[in-house]
Formats: C-alpha cells, sequence, structure tokens
C-alpha cells in the first residue's frame, strides 16, 4: 500500500493528504461545537495561524508594494464570514454535506471571475455553474421553493470563499502572500472575539450563527484544540505544497477526496450515511469542480 501511494505524482500526494488533514480539522471543530459556539471554534482555528505567520515576520518581513487596504479587508471578511458559515454547518450537519457545500467555492470563483476580472467562462463553465446548482439541491432537498438555514450557509460557504479568492487573484500583485492569508486569519481571530463580547446584549435567534459566549475548555477541550490548530496548519502546507508540485486542474480534481474522506470520518463521530440523493449532489458538486477546471 505503501509504495502504491509513494508512486502517485507528489503533487497527488501532498494533496491527498491536504484532503485527509482538512477532514480532520472538521471532525475537530465538530468536537468542540458539542461544548462551543462555531464563533469560538472559528477563533481557535484562526488564532493558532496567526501565531505561526506573525513568527514568519521576524526573520522576513512583509516586502510588497501594497496600496489595496479595502480589497484586502474584504478578503479577510469574507474569508471570515464563509469560514463561520462552514464551522456553523459541521456543527449542525453531517461532515461529509458541510464540506460538499464549501466545495462549491471553485465553480463560483469562476462565475465571479467571470463577472469582476473578465475571464473567459466558456462552455464547461456554465455547464459546471449549473450541475453545482443541482447539486447543492439535491443535498439540500428544499421544501417547495424554501431551503432552511443550514442549506443557505451552505451555499454561502461556497460564495463567501469564492469572494475571497477572486479577491485574492487581484491582492496577489500588490501584497506578499502571509499579508493576504494574515488579512483573513486576523480577522478570523479578531472578528470572533467582538461577536462573543457583543452577543450577551443581542436577542436575535435568527442571527445564533453570528452570536456564542465564550466557553474556557477543559479537560480534552484542550486536546481537540490543539488537534485542530495543528490538522488546518498542515492541511495548509500540504495543499500549498500541492499546488507548487503538479498541475492545478490535477490538484484541484484530487483536493475533492476530502468530501469522502469527511463522510468516512463523520460516520465515525455518528453521522448518519448519506441517502441516495444526498450521493447524486455530491457526485454533481464533483463533476462541476472537475469541469470548472476545464473551463474554456
Amino acid at each position: 500500500m505503501r509504495a502504491r501511494f509513494m508512486a502517485l505524482d507528489a503533487g497527488v500526494r501532498y494533496m491527498l493528504f491536504a484532503s485527509l488533514m482538512f477532514a480532520l480539522m472538521g471532525v475537530f471543530a465538530k468536537l468542540l461545537s458539542r461544548d462551543m459556539p462555531s464563533l469560538e471554534v472559528v477563533f481557535f482555528r484562526n488564532v493558532f495561524g496567526v501565531a505561526v505567520v506573525a513568527a514568519t515576520l521576524f526573520k522576513h518581513p512583509f516586502n510588497h508594494e501594497g496600496g489595496k487596504p479595502f480589497l484586502l479587508f474584504f478578503r479577510g471578511l469574507m474569508g471570515f464570514l464563509a469560514l463561520l458559515a462552514f464551522f456553523y454547518n459541521i456543527a449542525h450537519i453531517p461532515l461529509g454535506d458541510a464540506m460538499t457545500y464549501s466545495k462549491t467555492s471553485p465553480i463560483f470563483t469562476a462565475f465571479f471571475a467571470w463577472l469582476f476580472l473578465k475571464e473567459r467562462m466558456g462552455v464547461y463553465g456554465w455547464l459546471a455553474l449549473a450541475a453545482g446548482f443541482l447539486g447543492v439541491v439535491l443535498i439540500a432537498k428544499p421544501t417547495g421553493l424554501h431551503l432552511d438555514k443550514t442549506a443557505w450557509l451552505g451555499i454561502f460557504s461556497g460564495v463567501g470563499a469564492a469572494l475571497a479568492y477572486t479577491a485574492v487573484r487581484e491582492l496577489k500583485r500588490y501584497y506578499d502572500t502571509r499579508a493576504i492569508v494574515l488579512s483573513f486569519m486576523g480577522i478570523g481571530t479578531l472578528g470572533p472575539l467582538l461577536l462573543m463580547l457583543l452577543s450577551p446584549y443581542v436577542e436575535c435567534p435568527e442571527l445564533d450563527m453570528m452570536l456564542g459566549v465564550f466557553v474556557m475548555p477543559h479537560g480534552i477541550m484542550w486536546l481537540y484544540v490543539a488537534a485542530l490548530g495543528v490538522f488546518a496548519t498542515f492541511a495548509q502546507v500540504y495543499m500549498t505544497r500541492a499546488y507548487g508540485a503538479t498541475k492545478a486542474g490535477i490538484v484541484g480534481a484530487v483536493s475533492y477526496s476530502n468530501i469522502l474522506f469527511s463522510i468516512l470520518l463523520g460516520l465515525l463521530i455518528g453521522d448518519p450515511l448519506p441517502d441516495l440523493l444526498t450521493w447524486g449532489g455530491i457526485f454533481l458538486v464533483v463533476a462541476a469542480g472537475v469541469l470548472v477546471m476545464k473551463k474554456g
């Protein structure tokens, strides 16, 4: 088994490992969500990354042109809100479903690149958008024309991430990559703290995903917090290595393996096995993601 794995292209190996790390991050986010609000889980997910990126600045300070502060803030805000929607869904629906919703982001990224950056969508891009939308409908199983909160948040987790990624494509011309990452993790650390401070004074059940009172971790929860940060960091590192080692289209297609990893790991912590409609929706979202890589 090990020999077969090592025989794979390096980028494919890195992406498979990163996908497993992302799925494990989701597992510990779900375990933490049993005792703390999603806001706090997002805080712990990001504060670890802020410390890691900040540590690199002592040795290699930023060296960039800058000049796009509002776009940088927009990237951070969209990334934070998308992650919050994703973690809220992890707490309330099966891990595989939450991961599938989030994996619609490449489809929406292609659409926003066409809309804002004037990039060509092509036949494959439009087919991907239609297939992805149908896949989301099959997973959400709406009653009539009504989607529940987790379905809307699932769609937003993809849309918000796509807006953030589209901003990154422009920001890379002006900023050090670490500054772009820090804009996301910094807002993802300060945002939850601010919202948790305001939460005791706000009564709005409809916005429960953005509210929550801080719960001091205790006992095994500290292990879950550490695992969340470690697996998230490994996922980011190996995903970056994957895109540096192999063609983006191949790596992007392999990244959808985290849906399968999430389903399998979700079963171990009590998630139900997806039904036939959900499997159909997952297939369409994955197919759409592969299609969008062939757009043009």
